[in-house]
């Protein structure tokens, strides 16, 4: 992406955010943009998105007719393969681009790429890029509905509503439950969005890592932190992040090393006490931030929240596209469930 004048990407300021309703285009880009009953609504459409899922025929004429572009400028798995099922499942048509072998590799900036994709008057993009801001970016420049599904250290919405939604559905209320987030905050745009949505619905956050990776004055948010990796014990839930050497500025020591984070900071079997819950965004880097004993427990939710991202994921695409569910969707909805 260029940096010239008029196509740099600009820091994403609350008043860009749309809320998903009001006048207008409406996106999803950011978790502080959204009211408690917002994350009631998408929730609750994300179950009954569940019950179809039972079905022989799982698919739903719901989106039929609209566009989808999934726009992946980042590697992602889970992710992008979630919303382009989420979309098919919706019977939407799917166009999904990687930056790879794309003209983004040969230069081409965010606002071109972004006019381009306009061109072909999608109803829906889905964005996940490296830099902060580019999915406002986007929305911007495009006359389409944006989702953010990942922009640098910044936010990642759909992950915090299907953490969200993993929680309900295995804990039931989230009001008043204590999640002890661990390891790498500062790098962590799943970090940030949690904290947003859990304390929106009543949760208790606190942050635990070493001081090099829990961000300067974020407590401001509301969460506690602790550099004690004891303080996860009190926790009905702890939600594990991954090590994100990939954004670490190169020579940039924030641990001694991988061995040592691990000693120190690392989640295992004697650190957690009975009936813990564990979560982890993925991709896990077993033996790490995480032992992998404790991955494959059955306390962990880690299974559970792959499979919540695709029906979260339908109820993102469907709410932006159809102003949020009317009475007479849901029950067409429950009728073919």
């Amino acid at each position: 992406m260029t940096e010239d004048k008029d196509t740099r990407v600009r820091p994403v300021l609350r008043q860009e955010l749309l809320p998903p309703h009001g006048a207008g285009r409406r996106h999803l880009i950011s978790i502080a943009a959204l009211e408690r009953e917002d994350v009631v609504r998408l929730l609750g459409l994300a179950r009954t998105f569940a019950g179809t899922l039972e079905r022989d025929v799982k698919k739903l004429p719901t989106l039929r007719g609209r566009t989808v572009v999934n726009a992946f400028f980042e590697s992602s798995t889970r992710t992008s393969s979630s919303f382009e099922l989420a979309a098919k499942r919706l019977s939407a048509d799917v166009m999904s681009i990687k930056a790879s072998g794309s003209a983004v590799d040969k230069g081409e900036s965010l606002k071109d790429t972004a006019l381009t994709l306009g061109a072909y008057d999608p109803d829906v993009i889905v964005v996940r890029h490296p830099q902060i801001g580019a999915p406002a970016f986007v929305a911007a420049h495009t006359g389409a509905h944006v989702v953010n599904a990942g922009d640098g250290k910044h936010q990642h919405p759909t992950q915090a509503l299907l953490d969200l939604y993993t929680l309900e559905e295995e804990l039931g209320e989230i009001e008043g439950l204590h999640v002890a987030i661990v390891g790498d905050v500062l790098h962590s745009r799943v970090a940030r969005s949690n904290i947003q949505a859990l304390l929106l619905m009543g949760a208790r956050v606190t942050l635990v890592g070493p001081p090099a990776l829990i961000p300067r004055g974020i407590e401001a948010l509301g969460c506690d932190i602790s550099y004690d990796i004891g303080s996860i014990q009190p926790a009905d839930v702890v939600y594990v992040l991954r090590m994100q050497r990939e954004r670490m500025l190169e020579g940039a020591n924030f641990v001694p090393s991988l061995r040592e984070y691990t000693a120190r900071w690392g989640v295992t079997h004697a650190r957690l006490r009975a009936g813990q819950k564990v979560m982890h965004p993925g991709p896990i880097n077993r033996g790490v931030e995480i032992d992998a004993a404790v991955a494959d427990a059955a306390e962990s939710l880690i299974e559970q929240q792959v499979r919540s991202g695709l029906v979260v994921r339908m109820a993102v695409l469907y709410d932006l596209l159809t102003r949020g569910p009317a009475t007479a969707d849901i029950a067409m909805l429950k009728e073919v469930a």
